[in-house]
C-alpha cells in the first residue's frame, strides 16, 4: 500500500541533516575530481498537486543531444553568469525547457550538490508548482515532460541497484524505473536522498 507523500511531509525531511550524494556513492574506487574542477549547475525538483495527489515533474531528453540523450532527468543546468544563485539557475532552466515561470513556483528548500561523473556539483532545488501547468517542451533539449507520483518515487523500496560497462570498468547506479520510463543515474540519485529523508518523516 501507498504510503501518502505530502508537501509538509518534503519540508519535514528537507530539515534532516545529511551528507551530499554523488554519482560515485556506489563506485568508490572510481576517479574523482577536485572540488576546483567541477562545474556549478542547479536542478528544479518540481512537485504538482493534482486531484490524483502530488506528483513530480520529468522530462526526457532529446534523442540528439550530444549529452545524456534520451535520458530522464530533472529540468536544470549550468549556472550562466547571470544567475543570482544556484536557485536561479534552475528556476531560469526549468522556465527554458518546460515553460515553467519563475513566478510560478514555490522554493521550499534545498539538497546538497549532487557530484556528477561529468563533473557537475549539482544542487537539486525542491519547488512546489502552483495552480495549473501545462508543459512547453523546448523541442532542442526536451523530448517529453511527464508526471510520477510522489508516492512512487519517494518510495526507497522503488529503488534498485543496476551494472553496466562504462568506460572499461563496471559501473553500479540507482534505477527506479516508472513503466515506460527508465529514471537511472544522477535523478535516480538524487530522488532517492529524498526519498530516504522522507521516509523518516511521518505525515
Amino acid at each position: 500500500m501507498a504510503v501518502a507523500i505530502d508537501l509538509k511531509r518534503i519540508q519535514r525531511g528537507l530539515e534532516l541533516g545529511s551528507g551530499a550524494t554523488s554519482d560515485f556513492d556506489l563506485n568508490p574506487n572510481a576517479e574523482r575530481f577536485a572540488s576546483s574542477q567541477l562545474k556549478v549547475a542547479g536542478v528544479l525538483v518540481p512537485f504538482i498537486e493534482r486531484d490524483s495527489g502530488l506528483n513530480l515533474i520529468l522530462t526526457k531528453r532529446a534523442s540528439h543531444l550530444k549529452h545524456h540523450p534520451g535520458q530522464i532527468a530533472l529540468p536544470g543546468g549550468r549556472m550562466d553568469a547571470g544567475d543570482v544563485d544556484v536557485t536561479a539557475t534552475a528556476l531560469r532552466e526549468a522556465h527554458e525547457e518546460i515553460g515553467l515561470l519563475p513566478e510560478n513556483v514555490e522554493v521550499i528548500g534545498s539538497l546538497p550538490a549532487h557530484e556528477t561523473v561529468s563533473r557537475y556539483a549539482m544542487t537539486p532545488i525542491i519547488g512546489r508548482v502552483k495552480g495549473d501547468f501545462a508543459a512547453i517542451c523546448e523541442p532542442g533539449e526536451v523530448a517529453e515532460v511527464f508526471e510520477v507520483p510522489a508516492h512512487f518515487v519517494l518510495d526507497p523500496d522503488n529503488f534498485r541497484v543496476e551494472s553496466r560497462l562504462w568506460r572499461g570498468a563496471i559501473r553500479s547506479y540507482y534505477t527506479v524505473p516508472y513503466g515506460p520510463y527508465y529514471i537511472w543515474g544522477a535523478t535516480a540519485r538524487v530522488l532517492k536522498g529524498l526519498a530516504e529523508r522522507v521516509s523518516k518523516c511521518r505525515s
